[in-house]
């Protein structure tokens, strides 16, 4: 009875508070994600009150919150939408991976901790966050923009990647051949084959077996299917995401609609214990000795990865002003970076309070950049992006993007599926 009383004020407590740090975001103007990563690393291991009898519900509650912001962002797009991103866009991925597991790996080797902790640290520079991402676009109201499908098309092969990563790097860790993670490796990528297939080939038949008028009966059949592929997904060493985001774009129509409304709420609740988890992990005391390299990492792929979006942009015909906004919103990491960092540890024990130290620079930082990166480009190099027509005689090369309408909460609430 004490653990219960205890676990409903620490709910309670940080739900309360959430709500309030929300508030006060939107009243400045600001996303409100980095106050809630400074909100959990102030009550968390080493913080100034630390909340123990609730823990165990958070770390599912985030894991939850992450599936779900996979989910609606899946919802927005189907499956021959992917497809063809996936065709488009594997240059761009391409050139994410090099530009970005670069300095991971170059600054793992320089500080002497070897070959494969170079290899962890390479996925922990590489990888952006969906969950965070995912969150920043609907929080701006994004999600109809003309380079949202471009940064999805970006994030969507960074998880696919992570099904070849995952498997690998856990063999190098484990000091065994490559030939010995084969079978783990065969398993994921035929994994990932199978719900693309089925997504793309039935998805029509999938929304309609999933399909109800009853709102509770469609919220549990969608929500038990959702989290029953997302944990298949992952034993098979597959990220919960991909398998998350694939049952999102497996559903269309009315269902896609009726899907997205009843699970909005959901996803904005546990998207927020998600963040909030992330910092109650981390122990403050840990990140002063490594804050050094941690922020030279930081500007480096702050840079790398606005240079990503810009190109990966520039490839799909959009202007100046969106490929800008599709290199932002890419420079969050998360929560594979932590993971692979907790697999990393092992092998070199500094990886994990340097990652944990980057990734909260760059998940507090991500936000900002979402939303700062192409006004303030367009004011320090005007010539690079130019005013839209009308405005001190600029060229109007800008008005082939539209931008989102006025009423953007509405558009982030509403799916563009077909």
């Amino acid at each position: 009875m004490h653990d219960t009383t205890a676990l409903l004020i620490e709910l309670g407590a940080i739900i309360l508070g959430l709500g309030i740090i929300g508030r006060f975001a939107g009243r400045v103007g600001l996303s409100a994600i980095p106050l809630y990563l400074l909100a959990g690393l102030a009550f968390g291991h080493g913080g100034i009150f630390e909340l123990s009898a609730s823990e165990e519900f958070v770390a599912i509650g985030a894991e939850i919150g992450v599936i779900l912001l996979l989910l609606l962002l899946g919802l927005e797009y189907s499956a021959s939408e992917l497809v063809d991103n996936l065709r488009t866009q594997y240059p761009s991925g391409a050139v994410d991976f090099v530009l970005n597991a670069t300095p991971g790996a170059v600054a793992a080797l320089v500080m002497g901790w070897g070959p494969v902790a170079a290899v962890a640290l390479a996925g922990v520079t590489w990888i952006s966050s969906s969950g965070v991402i995912a969150k920043v676009l609907t929080d701006l109201g994004r999600l109809g923009n003309r380079e949202t499908p471009v940064v999805l098309g970006v994030l969507v092969m960074e998880d696919l990647a992570m099904a070849v990563y995952l498997p690998l790097l856990t063999t190098l860790l484990a000091g065994v051949g490559l030939a010995g993670g084969s079978i783990s490796l065969v398993i994921a990528l035929g994994t990932v084959g199978l719900v693309l297939y089925v997504a793309l080939r039935h998805g029509r038949l999938i929304s309609k077996s999933v399909s109800s008028d009853n709102p509770e009966l469609l919220l549990l059949v969608v929500l038990g299917l959702t989290l029953l592929i997302a944990g298949i997904a992952q034993q098979l060493h597959v990220s919960a995401a991909v398998g998350a985001f694939l049952v999102g774009i497996a559903l269309s129509g009315e269902v896609a609609e009726n899907t997205h409304r009843l699970f909005a709420p959901l996803r904005d609740l546990f998207a927020a214990v998600f963040f909030v988890f992330f910092g109650l992990s981390t122990d403050p005391n840990n990140i002063p000795p490594v804050i050094v390299p941690a922020l030279l990492l930081a500007v480096v792929t702050v840079v790398t990865k606005v240079v990503t979006g810009w190109y990966a942009a520039r490839r799909a015909g959009i202007s100046p002003k969106g490929r800008l906004r599709a290199g932002g919103a890419l420079v969050a990491r998360g929560e594979f970076s932590i993971v692979i960092a907790g697999l990393a540890a092992g092998v070199a024990t500094e990886i994990r309070p340097l990652a944990t130290a980057y990734v909260l620079l760059m998940v507090i930082i991500g936000p900002l950049a979402a939303r700062w990166t192409e006004p303030a480009v367009r004011a320090l190099l005007p010539r690079l992006v130019p005013a839209p027509a009308g405005v001190s005689g600029q060229p109007s090369e800008v008005r082939e993007e539209p931008e989102a309408p006025s009423d953007t909460a509405a558009r982030a609430d509403s799916p563009t599926k077909p």
